[in-house]
Protein backbone atom coordinates (compact mmCIF):
# COMPACT_ATOMS: atom_id res chain seq x y z
CA UNK A 1 0.00 0.00 0.00
CA UNK A 2 1.19 3.56 -0.73
CA UNK A 3 1.88 6.36 1.14
CA UNK A 4 -0.04 8.88 -0.73
CA UNK A 5 -3.65 9.20 -0.51
CA UNK A 6 -5.82 8.25 -3.49
CA UNK A 7 -7.35 11.02 -5.15
CA UNK A 8 -11.23 10.35 -5.55
CA UNK A 9 -11.21 10.90 -9.16
CA UNK A 10 -9.07 8.24 -9.67
CA UNK A 11 -10.77 5.33 -11.81
CA UNK A 12 -7.99 2.38 -11.99
CA UNK A 13 -8.52 2.75 -7.80
CA UNK A 14 -6.67 -0.67 -6.61
CA UNK A 15 -8.51 -2.20 -3.75
CA UNK A 16 -7.27 -5.78 -3.91
CA UNK A 17 -5.38 -5.31 -0.86
CA UNK A 18 -8.88 -5.89 0.78
CA UNK A 19 -10.35 -8.35 2.02
CA UNK A 20 -12.91 -9.52 4.13
CA UNK A 21 -11.88 -11.28 7.37
CA UNK A 22 -13.47 -14.75 8.26
CA UNK A 23 -16.49 -14.44 10.85
CA UNK A 24 -15.32 -15.25 14.20
CA UNK A 25 -17.00 -18.48 15.67
CA UNK A 26 -18.84 -17.78 18.67
CA UNK A 27 -17.30 -20.29 21.03
CA UNK A 28 -14.23 -18.30 19.96
CA UNK A 29 -16.01 -15.07 20.90
CA UNK A 30 -17.85 -16.67 24.24
CA UNK A 31 -14.45 -17.89 25.52
CA UNK A 32 -11.81 -14.25 25.03
CA UNK A 33 -15.04 -13.15 26.16
CA UNK A 34 -15.15 -15.19 28.97
CA UNK A 35 -11.04 -14.55 30.07
CA UNK A 36 -11.68 -11.48 29.57
CA UNK A 37 -14.03 -11.14 32.68
CA UNK A 38 -17.03 -10.09 30.63
CA UNK A 39 -20.74 -11.21 31.38
CA UNK A 40 -23.36 -11.88 29.23
CA UNK A 41 -26.05 -10.07 28.87
CA UNK A 42 -28.61 -12.88 27.81
CA UNK A 43 -30.80 -13.30 31.59
CA UNK A 44 -30.15 -16.07 33.86
CA UNK A 45 -32.27 -18.26 34.95
CA UNK A 46 -34.90 -16.35 37.86
CA UNK A 47 -33.87 -17.73 41.53
CA UNK A 48 -36.43 -20.54 42.47
CA UNK A 49 -39.21 -18.40 44.84
CA UNK A 50 -42.16 -18.86 46.90
CA UNK A 51 -45.12 -17.51 44.49
CA UNK A 52 -46.15 -14.40 46.09
CA UNK A 53 -49.91 -14.38 47.31
CA UNK A 54 -52.26 -13.55 44.34
CA UNK A 55 -53.86 -10.19 44.38
CA UNK A 56 -57.51 -9.92 44.88
CA UNK A 57 -59.48 -9.06 41.54
CA UNK A 58 -60.39 -5.31 41.51
CA UNK A 59 -63.45 -4.34 41.37
CA UNK A 60 -64.77 -4.02 37.47
CA UNK A 61 -67.74 -1.17 37.62
CA UNK A 62 -69.81 0.04 34.51
CA UNK A 63 -68.42 2.89 33.42
CA UNK A 64 -69.91 6.22 34.04
CA UNK A 65 -70.29 8.71 31.38
CA UNK A 66 -72.60 11.86 32.07
CA UNK A 67 -72.39 15.36 30.38
CA UNK A 68 -71.32 18.15 33.52
CA UNK A 69 -69.51 20.55 31.73
CA UNK A 70 -66.62 19.08 33.83
CA UNK A 71 -63.55 18.76 31.34
CA UNK A 72 -60.22 18.41 33.35
CA UNK A 73 -59.02 14.97 34.55
CA UNK A 74 -57.39 14.48 37.71
CA UNK A 75 -55.94 10.67 37.73
CA UNK A 76 -54.47 9.72 41.90
CA UNK A 77 -52.30 7.11 42.76
CA UNK A 78 -54.73 5.95 45.89
CA UNK A 79 -54.98 2.74 47.93
CA UNK A 80 -57.64 0.14 46.82
CA UNK A 81 -59.51 0.74 50.10
CA UNK A 82 -59.83 4.44 49.49
CA UNK A 83 -60.93 4.26 46.28
CA UNK A 84 -63.70 1.21 47.04
CA UNK A 85 -64.90 3.75 49.59
CA UNK A 86 -64.93 6.67 48.00
CA UNK A 87 -66.66 4.63 44.78
CA UNK A 88 -68.99 3.27 47.40
CA UNK A 89 -69.96 7.06 49.06
CA UNK A 90 -70.73 8.37 45.22
CA UNK A 91 -73.28 5.06 45.00
CA UNK A 92 -75.00 5.44 47.88
CA UNK A 93 -75.61 9.34 47.18
CA UNK A 94 -76.81 8.90 43.61
CA UNK A 95 -74.38 10.89 42.05
CA UNK A 96 -71.22 11.35 40.02
CA UNK A 97 -67.58 11.19 40.63
CA UNK A 98 -66.65 14.66 39.71
CA UNK A 99 -69.86 15.85 41.99
CA UNK A 100 -68.46 13.60 44.81
CA UNK A 101 -64.74 15.03 44.73
CA UNK A 102 -66.37 18.53 44.83
CA UNK A 103 -68.36 17.80 48.17
CA UNK A 104 -65.23 16.62 49.69
CA UNK A 105 -63.14 19.53 48.81
CA UNK A 106 -65.83 21.88 50.00
CA UNK A 107 -65.88 20.06 53.06
CA UNK A 108 -62.28 19.85 53.42
CA UNK A 109 -62.41 23.94 52.99
CA UNK A 110 -64.92 24.58 55.43
CA UNK A 111 -63.04 22.51 58.27
CA UNK A 112 -60.34 24.24 57.47
CA UNK A 113 -61.88 27.71 57.69
CA UNK A 114 -63.70 26.55 61.26
CA UNK A 115 -60.57 25.88 62.58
Amino acid sequence: MSNERASIFDDDLDLSEFKPKPPARAEEVREVARKAGFSSREPSPPDPMPEPEPEPEPVRREQRRYRTGRNVQLNLKVRQEDMDAFYQLADQEGIVLGEAFARAVAVWKRSLSES
